[in-house]
């Protein structure tokens, strides 16, 4: 059994040996456990399950009650003209399954509309559900449920050469983000004793040349430092000068031949090279930072996710054990040295993080007792991967599908003005919330970053104090706190000296017109191109009065105005002409000049109700899964006719 068990592993560990190397063992346990929905096996859906598939997603169910057409065999992989007039959920099922054996694969024979009809909790049972071409009353009934229950929601839609993509979710946590830049935890400012006592075990004046040419560049970097702390009123290198001199000072070290010529030590010239690496300040992250101030990880109860629990541990090891400190990576770079002294070091920085994780476990234990939970609930495996991670966490917050959609009666602009005014009449003692920054000026580094630190500290605290009043003003209008960003409230402060408001007299007033201009709503049907020409001027001129700027191609009349904005304006309006007509724009030649005609009064009446304001599917779909890397917040939209893209926070 055990040997059965063995093979397994190994064939998996094969079969799966590229996608291993980016999530890892546990991404690809998370991969395996996670079951997928798709609403609608169209050759977007299909092409999206199939990327799911190969690299081993546990189970999928695709709900689709419409029957496989011509057109679908003809552009649909997944379908074959023997499907043609078969469930399209059945079909596609099937010919995915082929793909790989580990997968399990299921059909349900109806829509979404009907399933929310009859059994909306049906998706609550999903790891994530899948979205593609839905009507936008299915669309906003589906987010709903789903918002509710904190099941993420991906919403997709092409259109031709155009497709957009939708991220809707309350919250999403990643421990690993993989981030492209990540600095080295060395602790070399602040080293543990352990650390230390390994250090002092060296000593560079007494080696010979093997062993001077082997010793890793962290220890000569260490030894190094402390001469210069001795020399240097126990101050580190901080500006270029400084760490220019110590550069120098690393150089001198290396050993010299009979005539005077310095030893070609790599180990050295890596020292010289990695300094930066080297010095850099242990501390956490504001990010981070941020997260330990979020009234999650303040208020734990029976119902906090483990990611929260955890946080609140690894803080409180921060305010106790850790000294100010995160718990140790407990990883070192690779660098030229001999092996036994490499993995002595390396056992060090291993050790450290194996007794702070050790800690933080203790915290975690103590959380879960008081939140009536049992310690089984968060593992030890779960407890060290966090550990490892706590630099690099994120939490995306996406805005709801609901809001999005909704017409603003209250814009934010006019929330945030009524907390300032609030702010000037009480903790601001009729001044403004501060600005926090400083003019440059003469002086040393240290003296300025102070000065400028008094002025931040007070911005963050006014800016934290009229958020406050942005909380209660959202919450008698009966709105979501998540409504109005900390990022909006901290921009509107630090500019809140500089506002301005401007209000224009009505074309209606000026003109004083009591009639439309008929031509400006007819259309000519025995003119399309020029009528393409017209709906782009009036897709732009209604931009304009919306602020949004678009430069207009005149050499492509059939494109759209060179700005993905507006792609994502006619997705919505293809949505509502689907909604209005039951079919899309342009799929049958006849139909052309006038769908043309109903499609300018779907952008029209679009843009008439809403405010617009601007601020890779398979991979979010395992970022989301597998809770690793970060995935965009929250609207993509590509356009391949002109090979471009751009992510919107709507």
């Amino acid at each position: 059994m055990a040997a059965t068990t063995t093979t397994t592993k190994a064939s998996k560990e094969q079969k799966y040996d590229r996608q291993l190397r980016l999530w890892g063992d546990h991404g690809q346990e998370v991969l395996e456990s996670a079951h997928v929905c798709l609403i609608n096996a169209t050759a977007s859906g299909t092409e999206i399950l199939k990327n799911l598939v190969l690299p081993g997603i546990g189970t999928f169910t695709i709900i689709d009650g419409h029957t496989v057409s011509g057109e679908d065999v003809g552009n649909n992989f997944f379908l074959s003209h023997s499907s043609i007039g078969r469930n399209r959920a059945q079909a596609a099922t099937e010919l995915l399954q082929e793909l790989n054996s580990d997968v399990s694969g299921n059909f349900v024979e109806e829509g979404a509309d009907q399933l929310l009809d009859n059994d909306p909790e049906f998706f609550l049972r999903f790891s994530i559900v899948i979205g593609v071409q839905l009507p936008e009353s299915t669309l906003l009934r589906l987010a709903a449920v789903l918002w509710t229950a904190g099941v993420p929601f991906l919403v997709c839609r092409t259109y031709g050469l155009i497709g957009y993509m939708r991220l809707v979710v309350q919250e999403h946590t990643v421990i690993e983000s993989h981030p492209d830049n990540a600095l080295e935890d060395l602790r070399l400012d602040q080293p543990f004793s352990a650390l230390t006592d390994h250090i002092q075990s060296y000593q560079l004046d007494s080696m010979d040349k093997k062993d001077h040419s082997h010793t890793p560049w962290i220890i000569i970097i260490a030894k190094y430092l402390e001469v210069w702390l001795t020399e240097h009123d126990g101050q580190p290198p901080k500006n270029y000068k400084e760490k220019e001199a110590f550069r120098q000072l690393i150089r001198e070290g290396i050993l010299k031949k009979e005539n005077g010529v310095p030893e070609d030590e790599e180990n050295f010239e890596e020292a010289v090279k990695n300094v930066n690496t080297a010095l850099n300040p242990t501390k956490v992250p504001s990010s981070v930072q941020d997260l330990f101030n979020h009234e999650h990880c303040t208020n734990i109860t029976s119902q906090s996710p483990s990611f929260w629990v955890i946080l609140r541990a690894v803080k409180e090891f921060v305010q106790h054990e850790g000294r100010g400190c995160l718990p140790a990576r407990g990883t070192i770079p690779d660098m030229i040295a001999d092996s036994q002294r490499f993995i002595k070091l390396q056992n060090v920085y291993r050790d450290k993080a194996l007794k702070d994780a050790a800690a933080v476990a203790q915290h975690v234990e103590s959380l879960l007792q008081v939140a009536g939970k049992t310690p089984e609930s968060i593992s030890e495996k779960d407890i060290k991967l966090f550990c490892k991670n706590a630099s690099f966490l994120r939490v995306v917050r996406c805005r709801s599908l609901a809001d999005e959609y909704a017409v603003d009666s209250s814009p934010s602009f006019w929330v945030i003005l009524r907390a300032v005014k609030e702010f000037v009449q009480h903790e601001g003692r009729g001044c403004l919330p501060a600005r926090g920054t400083i003019p440059d000026m003469i002086a040393d580094s240290q003296r300025f970053i102070k000065l400028q630190n008094v002025y931040r500290d007070k911005a963050l605290k006014d800016a934290a104090a009229v958020a406050q009043h942005v909380e209660s003003l959202l919450q008698v209008a009966g709105k979501t706190p998540e409504s109005i960003s900390e990022k909006d409230i901290k921009l509107f402060c630090k500019n809140a000296s500089f506002l301005r408001v401007v209000r224009c007299r009505s074309l209606a007033d000026e003109y004083a017109v009591d009639s439309v201009n008929k031509d400006e709503i007819s259309v000519y049907n025995y003119q399309v191109d020029e009528d393409i020409s017209k709906l782009k001027l009036c897709v732009t001129s209604l931009l304009q009065e919306y602020n949004l700027s678009v430069n207009v191609k005149d050499d492509y009349i059939h494109e759209f105005p060179d700005s993905e904005m507006v792609l994502y304006l006619m997705l919505r309006s293809v949505d509502r002409f689907y909604l209005q007509h039951s079919r899309y724009p342009g799929v049958y030649n006849y139909q052309v000049d006038e769908d043309i005609s109903k499609l300018k009064l779907c952008v029209t009446s679009l843009l008439q109700e809403y405010n617009l304001s601007v601020n890779m599917t398979t991979s979010t779909m395992i970022k989301i899964v597998s809770h690793q890397f970060v995935p965009f917040n929250n609207t993509f939209i590509y356009n391949a006719m002109s090979q471009t893209s751009a992510t919107y926070q709507l």
